[in-house]
């Protein structure tokens, strides 16, 4: 019957108004909180060399601001000399921190203050189950060895420049990192020089192995040998979710720099996006947010122009800071 129907289709509408407004709150970032499809990953300045004064105090590599948006997230830049109230609203508005690589002090310099108060952080949230992933390349990899077991545990192997296979330990299968890797780019991975090395010092396995806040700490997925020295060169914790390469694979799409060291084959390239894909899909477990939409816009990246320094520079573009 006609007024039959019309108080189905009422009550059928007062249903849906019902789980509409039982869902969580809407997020002004445009997600609910269960799902974050807009995360903004942190990234470390450091101080610059002395080549790079003319430009400005500090820098950031363009390459790892690309690197993260080919996965589909964005970049705030975490800037240096900041107080410490500062650097706690930063963490609780983004949704991972990296590492980047350089060539600054992993003990004295600003890069490692700063990197220590992230790692603190990071820590402490994900024991209270606030889900927030680090991510540290080449000299961020070293700092995390340095942060996790207080000693600088690295030796001589001058391996910049290089492109080389990973060696994958028989843990790597089931990593959180690599076990979404197709089969095929791991075979790629374990057989072609697909990684940019660009490091003159490693973490040796023997002193990975001798540390026991470190062995107990991370996962060696892969390492590498160079002058008979195997080195590890993949690494995720057991407990957290922190990971660390001594290679770049930022480099592999978005750095030219003429060097056999860096590949670009297709191969290489893909490395490089299921890396990124890895780490912001891991971003995407983390709610944190910006307590405004005004905030968020003025912390990104996008207010600030890189550099093109071309060959000058074995990086394309950097962005610096005063």
């Amino acid at each position: 019957m006609p007024g039959s129907w019309a108080l189905r289709a009422s009550l059928a509408s007062l249903l849906l108004l019902l789980r509409v407004n039982a869902l969580p709150s809407v997020l002004y970032r445009g997600h609910l909180e269960r799902s974050n499809e807009r995360p903004i990953i942190g990234i470390l300045t450091q101080e610059c060399s002395p080549s790079f004064l003319k430009h400005g105090k500090s820098y950031l590599a363009a390459s790892y601001v690309k690197f993260i948006e080919s996965a589909g997230a964005r970049v705030m830049p975490i800037r240096l000399n900041r107080s410490d109230e500062e650097y706690d609203r930063i963490f609780q508005s983004i949704n991972g921190v990296l590492f980047p690589g350089g060539g600054v002090n992993l003990k004295t310099s600003q890069y490692s203050s700063i990197a220590r108060i992230f790692y603190n952080k990071a820590l402490e949230a994900n024991d209270k189950g606030d889900y927030f992933p680090v991510w540290g390349s080449c000299l961020g990899f070293e700092e995390l060895t340095y942060l996790t077991s207080g000693k600088i545990l690295l030796v001589r192997t001058n391996t910049t420049g290089v492109a080389l296979p990973l060696n994958f330990t028989s843990d790597a299968k089931d990593s959180r990192l690599f076990k979404d890797f197709p089969d095929e780019l791991l075979r790629h991975l374990a057989t072609e020089p697909l990684t940019a090395n660009f490091h003159y010092w490693s973490l040796s396995k023997q002193n990975f192995r001798a540390n026991n806040k470190l062995w107990k700490f991370y996962k060696v997925l892969t390492t590498n040998m160079h002058n008979e020295v195997e080195f590890i060169s993949t690494m995720e914790a057991f407990e957290y979710p922190i990971y660390g390469v001594q290679w770049h694979p930022e480099k592999n799409p978005f750095e030219w720099y003429n060097s056999s060291g860096i590949p670009h084959s297709p191969s290489a390239v893909k490395a490089a996006y299921y890396t990124a894909d890895f780490f912001v899909n891991e971003a995407r477990k983390s709610l944190h947010h910006f307590s405004s939409k005004e905030e968020e816009t003025k912390a990104l990246i996008y207010n600030y122009i890189p550099v093109f320094l071309g060959g000058s520079s074995i990086f394309q573009q950097v962005f610096f800071f005063d």
